[in-house]
């Protein structure tokens, strides 16, 4: 997916070496969202493009971002060695996000993005007001013994998890044992027939992660009249 050209472009930022992309919207900023991508991939990514330009349609400042990993090197996956590094990346991304808008800052990321950021926000209580996992690998397919939830029971962040059926990081029900342990509200939203990548422009993925983020969260405490219609499966 090409980016944009025109207006609503996004601008190019430096953040920490990489290039990220600012989206800003033609309404009044309602809040911001600091987004990024997985394992295998980089802020270029279709979904990313897609949630970025709907959050921003909607009133929302989005910083897309490349984590430490995918900055120090084109291809291949994070080493677990320096995954602190892409959780203080996603931190130096939220600040960044925060002097660019004001009201509720949420973190949007993919599988490894996602998994970083509920990290970084359980060790930081308040970097985020609201977090927003696509395809959370909740275990390596094939292996539920491993589940990666250590974590979870520190995490006081309200979160939205979007999760295909298909998807072999997790079940729907391990899932929901798995954030059960999350003393805050959370939303698990199914994507039936989806698979880990969610196939944004098959199940408008996009448009769920914003539909939901508003449905848990509430509107914007700089703007109360954030309103979102219901999903259109026919769109």
């Amino acid at each position: 997916m090409p980016e944009l050209d025109g207006p609503d472009a996004p601008a190019e930022v430096d953040l920490g070496g990489g290039v990220a992309f600012l989206h800003t919207s033609r309404i009044p900023s309602r809040g911001g969202l600091a987004l990024t991508h997985g394992a295998g991939g980089n802020c270029n990514s279709v979904m990313l493009q897609q949630i970025a330009a709907e959050w921003a349609a909607a009133g929302f400042t989005v910083l897309r971002f490349d984590l430490p990993f995918r900055v120090r090197k084109a291809k291949g996956p994070p080493h677990p060695s320096r995954s602190e590094d892409d959780r203080l990346g996603i931190a130096a991304a939220v600040e960044r996000l925060r002097a660019e808008t004001t009201g509720f800052i949420a973190f949007g990321g993919h599988s490894y993005g996602g998994r970083q950021g509920s990290m970084i926000a359980s060790e930081q209580p308040g970097l985020v007001n609201g977090l927003v996992l696509t395809s959370y690998p909740l275990h390596p397919p094939g292996k539920p013994d491993r589940l990666r939830t250590e974590h979870l029971p520190a995490l006081r962040t309200p979160t939205v998890v979007l999760h295909g059926t298909k998807d072999p990081f997790a079940t729907t029900a391990e899932l929901e044992a798995a954030f059960a342990l999350v003393p805050a509200p959370t939303l698990l939203v199914d994507i039936d027939g989806a698979g880990h990548d969610l196939a944004p422009a098959k199940y408008d993925a996009a448009r769920r992660t914003l539909e939901a983020a508003v449905s848990l969260f509430g509107t914007s405490p700089s703007d109360p009249s954030v309103v979102v219609p219901p999903f259109d499966p026919s769109r």
